[in-house]
């Protein structure tokens, strides 16, 4: 088997075309995309889940994000979904064949207090996956997305755990919401990759 780390900025359409072309001159054609870019970030979270009626000071909710930090968000999701598939998506088609599956997440159907860009920006990946499904369809490459709900990957223990090792409430009410009252493990989502 043949294989080759290829590096490109999600949100930089050049440096996608480059990695693009290299994938080309490695492997000669391209069979799918995965577009598993993504991700929150602190400063586009609120610090509190609820403003209570009587609020008189908003410090630590969502109108004091910063309009910056909420873009970055969004466009890491979303145009790092859009801009991979408008520079892959030519391949696939003029192969007649191939796959293009995003990433989106459970916060899309039912979001979480605290990340609103976050949650909007999968909910536009949820959006934007049926459309282009949509567009493609007569060409013969698929498009879907997945949408994994909690996973306690290294990047969310931090969130998950107190400094006793302790699940956070925040995380044990996210549990509690869950059917099978646990966290997903990564090898789940092997099947519905496939």
């Amino acid at each position: 088997i043949k294989t080759a780390g290829i590096i490109c900025n999600v949100l930089e359409k050049a440096s996608i075309e480059t990695a693009r072309n290299t994938l080309v001159d490695t492997f000669g054609q391209l069979d799918f995309l995965i577009n598993g870019a993504g991700g929150n970030s602190p400063e586009a979270s609120t610090d509190i889940e609820q403003i209570k009626a009587d609020a008189s000071d908003f410090k630590g909710s969502f109108f004091e994000l910063s309009e910056e930090s909420f873009r970055l968000t969004l466009d890491l999701n979303l145009m790092g979904t859009v801009i991979p598939s408008q520079v892959f998506g030519p391949l696939l088609i003029q192969q007649k064949r191939g796959a293009i599956l995003n990433i989106s997440s459970m916060n899309a159907y039912r979001p979480l207090t605290k990340i609103p860009a976050y949650s909007a920006s999968k909910c536009a990946v949820s959006n934007f996956t049926e459309w282009l499904a949509v567009h493609l369809a007569e060409t013969g490459v698929r498009v879907n997305a997945i949408a994994p709900g909690f996973f306690l990957s290294e990047q969310l223990k931090f969130l998950a755990y107190d400094e006793d090792g302790e699940l956070t409430d925040r995380y044990r009410r996210v549990l509690q919401l869950t059917p099978m009252h646990r966290f997903g493990d990564q090898c789940e989502l092997i099947g519905p990759t496939l």
